[in-house]
């Protein structure tokens, strides 16, 4: 029995190990040029062994993508949980899209999520992922707000209609600060997502500019 559990945990923590690796390959690439061989050569396997877990490509990457925003939504959910004030909190999660990058940089995580958008148009697994991504995102949103009018920092507001409008608005300028756009910096980016939460929940937030990570 403790061979056996040991063996499966093994075979966990190897294909955690390749799936971790997909994320990184994605990041740096994109979705439609990250090969098998190029995930088994960073999480130091053989294709056949690759395959023998995941069977394709596509399974592979959609599987990848999961755990990759699994871990986005759990150091979020320490990063809130470190962060009781409402204010410190939309001002992480607002930090967190609204990232700089270098001109000889890929987008990054958040150039990972243009692939996701475009090839969710045709690729029933990937919507999918998409889909419930985007639940959780709005979900998280509304629990800061629900939490922010429980505790009497910010006024009675439709916290549901909120998060729909803020999500979107942040998934729009991280666009723009992965795409390095150079007026919609991430200085920009940031005071744009501020002045509009401001607005929409009649509440003064104090500019801190701290990052999600």
């Amino acid at each position: 029995m403790a061979e056996a559990a040991s063996a499966t945990k093994d075979n966990e923590e190897r294909r955690r190990s390749i799936l971790a690796a997909a994320a990184e390959l994605m990041c740096e690439r994109g979705f439609a040029d990250t090969r098998i061989a190029d995930v088994a050569k960073r999480s130091e396997v053989s294709s056949a062994l690759v395959i023998y877990y995941f069977g394709t490509r596509d399974r592979l990457l959609v599987e990848a993508l999961t755990l990759y925003e699994e871990e986005f939504y759990r150091a979020m959910s320490e990063t809130m949980s470190n962060a009781p004030a409402f204010a410190d909190r939309i001002d992480r999660i607002v930090s967190s899209c609204c990232v700089a990058r270098a001109d000889d940089e890929s987008p990054g995580d958040w150039g990972l999520w243009l692939d996701v958008w475009a090839m969710a148009t045709r690729h029933p697994e990937i919507a999918a992922v998409r889909k419930l991504q985007d639940t959780k995102w709005r979900a998280l949103l509304e629990d800061v707000v629900r939490e922010g009018i429980e505790s009497g920092e910010i006024p009675e507001v439709n916290a549901r209609y909120f998060a729909l409008t803020f999500t979107a608005l942040l998934d729009g300028l991280a666009i723009q600060c992965a795409l390095a756009d150079s007026e919609v910096t991430p200085a920009v980016a940031y005071e744009m997502a501020m002045s509009y939460a401001e607005t929409a929940l009649d509440v003064e937030l104090p500019r801190l500019m701290r990052s999600a990570s």
